[in-house]
């Protein structure tokens, strides 16, 4: 397969989970804040989105902490289209430097 091909896919797949992980936030407010709550790493992104708000997005392309700050968008209610402009935009900025990497 296509290098382009398989970024387009990967990127495109990735964006759609984060999409899914802040209307889940959004959706299941008490039942997401509760789950956050109870993780270490959840805890921690909860904490982070609360103090830092828009620039938690910017640690969206991180593998580990990533989707729980994506959940935690959704939580806090950060607009949606901002969060898909700077969350989607990571992302797949993240597969194109791994396509150049590989």
């Amino acid at each position: 397969m296509p290098i382009l091909d398989s970024m387009l896919l990967a990127s495109s797949g990735n964006v759609l989970a984060i999409i899914l992980n802040y209307w889940l936030g959004y959706w299941l407010y008490e039942k997401t804040k509760t789950k956050l709550k109870s993780s270490k790493i959840g805890a921690k992104s909860l904490e982070y989105g609360h103090k830092h708000g828009y620039f938690i997005l910017l640690l969206t392309w991180l593998p580990i902490i990533g989707d729980p700050l994506t959940l935690v968008a959704g939580v806090l209610r950060l607009k949606f289209v901002w969060f898909v402009i700077v969350a989607g935009t990571l992302r797949i900025a993240r597969y194109y430097f791994l396509a150049l990497v590989v």
